[in-house]
């Protein structure tokens, strides 16, 4: 359950909102980077697959951001993306663990 703290910075309540957005962001991402690295070390194509959409996300970001920055979003609004693309590949990584556990477990 989130934090009372959290829902008011998530709504653009607090005069520090940049910051928590930025603070959620990390705290996001790092779960995110574990679940890539466990990917890595498991080697094979999945991590084959999974470095080079992590070069062509970054690569793609690059390009967003100044596309969205020049027609004139705010950057709560840029991090905002990013954290739902963040939220997007915890999804869909959390659910290609539970899948390979479950695979594992039947052989």
């Amino acid at each position: 359950m989130q934090s009372h703290l959290f829902r008011f910075a998530e709504r653009g309540g607090a005069i520090f909102s940049p910051w928590s957005a930025v603070l959620l962001l990390a705290l996001e991402s790092s779960e995110v980077i574990g679940l890539r690295v466990a990917k890595l070390a498991g080697g094979g194509v999945d991590a084959q697959h999974e470095a080079h959409l992590i070069v062509s996300e970054k690569i793609e970001a690059v390009f967003e951001v100044s596309a969205r920055l020049m027609s004139g979003a705010t950057v709560i609004n840029v991090i905002n993306g990013f954290r739902e693309q963040v939220a997007a590949n915890a999804r869909r990584l959390s659910k290609n663990i539970r899948r390979d556990i479950d695979c594992h477990e039947r052989h």
